[in-house]
């Protein structure tokens, strides 16, 4: 089983930034958690500030299932939406903040509504349970 974790603009920054919102674990903290509590998934992990790049990633991985905190993009990307229509992607939105509990810009999303599901506002452990989600589903349907 593959999964990807895809992560939008300025997440190379966590353990960086805001601490007081983002926590203080590391992109790198974050991925070497998961491979180490999941040792029997295959991992991709990606990070891009630039939309396009995201956006042919997501066009290059459709057929394995994704896990896309995209950051920013969440509130302003239809071409990051569009791709991910485009290749009928299996994804999760995550979220490391409550965005509900900021801005007001922030509390839209062009992916939530074609996600399987949102997770928001749990800091990092948000990727440990969209992958626990997804193998436990992936689980269920093979095996």
């Amino acid at each position: 089983m593959k999964i990807h974790i895809i992560n939008g603009p300025n997440l190379n920054m966590l353990g960086k930034r805001e601490e007081s919102i983002y926590g203080n674990s590391t992109l790198a903290t974050i991925e070497e958690s998961l491979q180490m509590k999941f040792p029997g998934i295959s991992f991709s992990f990606f990070q891009s500030n630039h939309e396009g790049e995201l956006v042919t990633y997501v066009q290059n991985h459709g057929e394995d299932w994704m896990v896309i905190n995209a950051g920013a993009y969440t509130h302003t990307s239809i071409a990051l939406r569009d791709a991910l229509l485009s290749v009928r992607a299996k994804f999760l939105e995550v979220h490391i903040s409550n965005v509900y509990a900021r801005e007001s810009f922030r509390q839209q999303s062009f992916l939530s509504d074609i996600a399987s599901g949102v997770l928001a506002g749990l800091g990092a452990s948000v990727y440990e349970i969209a992958v626990h989600y997804i193998y436990e589903k992936h689980r269920n349907a093979h095996g």
